[in-house]
């Protein structure tokens, strides 16, 4: 017969195993975190984030934060290049998103945004991030101008195609690359017409940086640079993945795309795009159905169009904690 003291050890042992296997059950079941970051002058970043992020909470029972550019009343306000409030929401992120433009944030939120991309974390960048940040001067200037995007994304900013009709005519046909027409992201994504000017991204001598795949190709209705294409390509990608790995030595799933004029967003092959780059960053690619992910918005989406300074007024923050209820 086993000595009571045994028994008693062999008990506590038993318990603790089993909570232990509901701990990490119950982690398991923990619904990702991501974080959607906004804060453009151009592109409506503060409309369209917010649009994918209600998808993802409402329709697939993600937790979602949302950071926005902050002036000093407390209203959303892009022109507002040194704030972006929330970013204490990246200490407990799955993945964040970033849309911005020129951004010149004091260190305090600077380096939390820095931290997490070296942490080893998955990353999502739309059109804009190409040129997140922009320091006349000072410290950061080297490294946040061009370096960092180029490391974390694939690319700068270099120029674009033109304007012309903003909001008013499709300007690029994008079409899917036939070598990775099987990709997760692209389940459920068809050939479509944006509204998005093409960038120009690698051609004449410039490159992508890093083993980058390739997903969508966009062709430029209308270019600017029709005159020297030779330097300028009208042909370009405009959506790869490439992985990222930072001081902590775990590479991370990136996934950028040079599209998102606002007006963009309302077609379900580009919701689609973002929502399963979403599923695929996180791992989670097995979960995208040959379809891709329900896309519909939980609200009606109506932006306003591009242009510096054509932002909604109006516009409350939200999001701004994790499961946060609309």
């Amino acid at each position: 017969m086993t000595p009571a003291p045994f028994r008693r050890t062999r008990l506590l042992l038993g318990i603790l195993l089993v909570g232990l296997t509901a701990s990490a059950q119950a982690q398991e079941k923990k619904p990702p975190h991501v974080v959607f970051i906004t804060g453009d002058e151009e592109y409506r970043s503060e409309e369209s984030l917010p649009m994918l992020a209600k998808i993802l909470k409402d329709s697939h029972g993600f937790r979602v934060s949302v950071c926005y550019a902050i002036d000093d009343k407390g209203k959303i306000d892009p022109n507002t290049l040194t704030n972006i409030a929330g970013l204490e929401a990246l200490d407990d992120a799955d993945l964040v998103v970033m849309y911005t433009r020129f951004r010149k944030l004091p260190d305090d939120q600077l380096d939390r945004i820095k931290a997490y991309a070296e942490s080893g974390r998955p990353m999502m960048g739309f059109r804009t991030a190409s040129h997140a940040f922009k320091y006349p001067n000072g410290p950061h200037s080297a490294e946040m101008n061009e370096a960092w995007e180029r490391k974390i994304f694939g690319q700068k900013w270099i120029t674009h195609h033109g304007h012309f009709g903003d909001g008013k005519e499709m300007l690029t046909a994008v079409s899917i690359n036939p070598a990775e027409s099987g990709h997760p992201i692209l389940r459920g994504v068809s050939p479509f017409e944006t509204y998005s000017w093409l960038y120009h991204v690698e051609g004449g001598g410039d490159s992508l940086s890093g083993e980058c795949t390739k997903l969508l190709t966009g062709k430029a209705l209308k270019s600017s640079h029709a005159k020297e294409l030779s330097r300028f390509p009208d042909v370009q990608p405009v959506a790869w993945t490439k992985t990222y790995t930072g001081s902590s030595g775990k590479p991370a799933r990136v996934f950028f795309t040079t599209l998102g004029h606002p007006f963009d967003f309302k077609a379900e092959s580009m919701r689609k795009l973002a929502l399963n780059g979403v599923f695929w960053a996180l791992g989670r690619e097995s979960e995208i159905p040959a379809g891709g992910v329900k896309a519909e918005p939980v609200e009606s989406y109506e932006p306003n169009n591009s242009g510096v300074g054509g932002y909604k007024k109006d516009l409350a923050p939200v999001f701004l904690e994790a499961g946060a209820r609309r």
